[in-house]
């Protein structure tokens, strides 16, 4: 299902439109996006980054992820807020912080990854796919959100170029 999405940081200096399909959505459970996102677990929406149009300046920090690979968190200068992740040289996905959608309500995400390290209050979905760690494939997730939200709205073989 094509459907346009925006959103902006805190402040609003910077706004962002998708307009095009979602591949997934999770909820990490890693205490790397646990510090990121200051919760219990951070969250990801893959689009294709062909699909973004950002409006006002955006930051940039390089980090080097647990499994040696670049990633780019891109954020709003002004208040701090992460909008966009991205591997460097490996992906068209763009990892959307779905925290900064205008409309987050009916976005309930099809896994959660890196449950060995989630908070022991957090309950999860039993209808959720659910991974200890990293999934050794991502085309599940595409497979589970396409279920959730229509068959045409996922984006099957680009998990290996995806995989943080």
């Amino acid at each position: 299902m094509r459907r346009t999405l925006q959103g902006q940081c805190q402040c609003g200096s910077v706004q962002y439109k998708v307009t095009g399909t979602v591949a997934t959505l999770f909820a990490c459970h890693c205490t790397e996006c646990q510090h990121q996102s200051g919760s219990a677990f951070g969250m990801a929406m893959w689009v294709c980054d062909s699909q973004v149009e950002t409006h006002g300046a955006l930051s940039e920090w390089i980090r080097t992820t647990p499994s040696g690979k670049q990633m780019a968190c891109r954020f709003c200068p002004e208040c701090g807020t992460r909008i966009f992740h991205q591997m460097l040289g490996q992906s068209t996905f763009i990892s959307i912080k779905p925290g900064t959608l205008d409309d987050v309500d009916s976005y309930r995400p099809a896994a959660h990854i890196w449950t060995r390290s989630k908070q022991d209050w957090v309950v999860l979905e039993s209808d959720a796919l659910q991974y200890p760690e990293n999934p050794p494939d991502f085309d599940p997730l595409f497979a589970a959100w396409a279920a959730m939200h229509g068959a045409d709205d996922r984006g099957t073989g680009h998990a290996a170029a995806a995989t943080p």
